[in-house]
């Protein structure tokens, strides 16, 4: 049978407080014992370290499903809160030109800094009502189609793009699939890849699956300090690997979701700050950090040649889980 720390992990509980002096002590006090001859403490010393083994993976579990948590907090800004404060002269621009328009993805142009730049961002909601008109986030063909259509414009304009990412992922619901959500998000992906013009993205809360890749393939990618970025959520990556949910905590950790994993991988290129506490109610503040990201990060890119920031940005995204020894991908 398992140690009871280690099937604690498995069911992402909390160990009760004082756990760790408890096996720490237990351990000294069997590794002072005295040998004697017929009498071995290998398996109970064996079985107090996988205990504390455990115990550093749960708590390094515990602070990854916080920051999931973090992100994921209904109070946290979205995109029409950091657009009040970055672009006050922003001017929504709405429709697919196929039919539709979706309220999970949001697009105009505004200035920055008095730059006139191309502004498109997932909107959560904050309340019920709202989250139902926006799909709590989760954009459906028609929305990726808006965003290939103001990308484009802003090509033909030469308007740099800024995004601001917060999804849980694309809506799965059949409708969408219908719909072509799949052929929507590629083309998208593909528009992006292709652009001329310098293009950043912001992960501001959740980083969902190929519904936030869709908004992130971009010259440059940051990270507010307390967002996530993954291919599949903990809940889900839990379901399929230990096919119990609960395990959430323990795929929070495993899949290296956090800013900080994500920069130390190489797949970001900086992470924004939030005040202590997050980033709830501090939505100005955090504008002006984003805003300053942003500047500097346009200024870099516009030294750069077009044609050479879209062959780094190709390279870029075709490299990521390429090993390093494995040779170029040219």
């Amino acid at each position: 049978m398992s140690p009871p720390l280690v099937r604690l992990f498995r069911s992402g509980e909390r160990p009760s407080a004082g756990e760790r002096e408890r096996l720490v002590a237990r351990l000294n006090e069997l590794q002072g014992l005295p040998a004697l001859s017929g009498v071995g403490y290998e398996e109970e010393i064996t079985k107090v370290r996988l205990e504390l083994e455990a115990l550093d993976d749960l708590e390094a579990s515990t602070a990854a499903w916080k920051t999931v948590a973090m992100a994921r907090a209904q109070s946290r800004p979205q995109f029409l809160d950091y657009i009040a404060h970055l672009a006050p002269d922003f001017v929504e621009l709405r429709g697919d030109r196929l039919g539709g328009d979706d309220a999970a993805i949001v697009g105009g142009v505004g200035s920055l800094d008095g730059r006139a730049v191309m502004l498109i961002g997932h909107q959560k909601g904050h309340n019920l009502k709202e989250r139902q008109r926006c799909n709590f986030g989760m954009a459906r063909p028609q929305g990726y189609r808006k965003a290939q259509r103001l990308a484009l414009t802003a090509a033909r304009l030469n308007l740099p793009i800024i995004t601001l990412v917060d999804t849980p992922g694309a809506s799965p619901s059949i409708d969408a699939e219908r719909g072509g959500q799949a052929g929507a998000i590629a083309q998208t992906l593909r528009v992006w890849t292709g652009l001329a013009v310098p293009t950043i993205a912001f992960i501001t809360g959740e980083g969902g699956s190929g519904g936030a890749l869709a908004l992130a393939l971009c010259d440059r990618v940051f990270m507010l300090e307390n967002a996530v970025y993954s291919v599949i959520t903990p809940e889900g990556c839990a379901a399929i690997l230990w096919r119990d949910a609960a395990a959430a905590p323990r795929a929070a950790e495993a899949l290296k979701i956090t800013a900080d994993d994500l920069l130390e991988l190489g797949l970001i290129d900086g992470i924004v700050p939030e005040p202590w506490g997050g980033a709830h109610g501090h939505a100005r503040t955090m504008a002006r950090r984003i805003l300053k990201r942003a500047t500097e990060a346009l200024q870099d890119l516009e030294e750069v040649s077009a044609h050479d920031r879209i062959r780094a940005r190709r390279q870029r995204f075709l490299s990521m889980g390429i090993d390093a020894g494995s040779g170029s991908m040219d």
